[in-house]
């Protein structure tokens, strides 16, 4: 198995199933629908927002997930700023309620709320809307938002 990538800690499902018992006849892949995405951070400086969405877009990317043009969005400044008053968050709920997006990848949930009743009606809306969340960061993988959690 290969070594973990250095940029996120996360190893890609093909590579954690190993080797394959299938048939030749067995090998044509199912086709399924990608889920579009939305990459989102908030980068602690401006000019430096590029590096947090390539970890994003590369997370996305192995996972066959779409990222639509504009959708890769991040704010600068600190994290307990409210999601209310970023532009970029804005952006990413204008593309989930025009169902650009079926959900959102960040690097920790704290990127799109910091506060405990920040992320509580952040969270909410996620899942009226019908998304899931994603966090990049291994320790939050657990806490991310399924589309089975969805309300609609």
């Amino acid at each position: 198995m290969p070594p973990p990538s250095r940029r996120t800690g996360w190893l890609s499902l093909p590579n954690l199933l190993g080797g394959s018992h299938r048939s030749p006849a067995d090998a044509v892949p199912a086709v399924a629908p990608c889920p579009a995405v939305a990459l989102y951070a908030v980068a602690p400086l401006r000019g430096v927002e590029h590096l947090v969405l390539d970890d994003l877009s590369a997370y996305a990317d192995d996972r066959g997930w779409v990222v639509p043009a504009g959708c890769a969005v991040a704010d600068s400044g600190a994290l307990d700023q409210s999601p209310a008053m970023r532009a970029g968050w804005q952006r990413v709920r204008a593309a989930a309620t025009g169902r650009l997006v079926h959900g959102v990848v960040v690097p920790s949930f704290a990127h799109i709320a910091y506060r405990a009743a920040d992320w509580d009606r952040e969270r909410a809306w996620l899942l009226d809307q019908g998304l899931f969340a994603v966090a990049t960061d291994p320790t939050e993988l657990l806490a991310g938002l399924k589309p089975e959690e969805s309300r609609a």
